[in-house]
């Protein structure tokens, strides 16, 4: 444990460095041969920080930094679905980055966003990625194991969106949760570049013109 936090810390130092702090892309830090009980320990001395993001996944231990554009497009991301779920009345229970682990299936994950429909459940019925840097764990096999219904990803300015079906999750081009989403009509909102207040004042006008 020792020798772990020892790396960590030189990690730290290295991505706090000045000539890091512009770099457009998230630092990841990949450990293997991690046990349950560290993971544990390391969630519980980093659970008052935002700073770092943990993913594990049968001894193998992500811990992420996540960069400027990655927190922006999580944050209008998510601006823009709330916005679209007040608008079409449905009932959501943000769960933001809340930890969700299951020890039996030597997996845990913090998503970037999450929602669950209807009533607060284990689990979210829908987990959002942010991918700005390529690499790392799987996280559709640590969503697999916690059996997570439906995860989006956001890469490459586009939605790539799957749906769990028996143990397996399949590639779909419109959310199964919210069938009458317009992804593309997302998308493009969120690379608009635009002020939040006008990007969600004019995503209210296009929803409500649907009606």
């Amino acid at each position: 444990m020792l020798g772990l936090l020892a790396k960590l810390t030189k990690w730290e130092e290295l991505t706090s460095q000045p000539a890091l702090e512009n770099i457009d892309s998230d630092q990841i830090l990949l450990m293997n041969g991690i046990n349950w009980d560290i993971y544990e320990t390391l969630l519980k001395s980093c659970q008052n920080t935002s700073h770092y993001r943990f993913k594990y996944l049968e001894g193998t231990l992500e811990i992420m930094s996540p960069s400027r554009r990655h927190e922006v497009d999580k944050k209008i991301i998510a601006l823009l679905l709330e916005t679209y779920f007040l608008e079409k009345g449905i009932d959501f229970y943000p769960l933001g980055s809340t930890t969700f682990r299951r020890q039996a299936a030597a997996r845990g994950i913090e998503p970037d966003e999450c929602y669950c429909f209807n009533s607060e459940k284990p689990v979210p019925d829908l987990a959002i990625e942010i991918v700005v840097t390529s690499g790392g764990i799987d996280d559709l096999l640590i969503y697999q194991g916690l059996g997570v219904p439906e995860v989006w990803f956001w890469q490459n300015n586009q939605f790539l969106l799957y749906y769990l079906r028996g143990n397996r999750y399949q590639q779909i081009t419109k959310s199964e949760l919210l069938p009458d989403l317009d992804l593309s009509l997302l998308a493009s909102f969120v690379m608009s570049g635009e002020k939040p207040k006008d990007l969600v004042s004019k995503f209210r006008e296009s929803i409500r013109s649907e009606i």
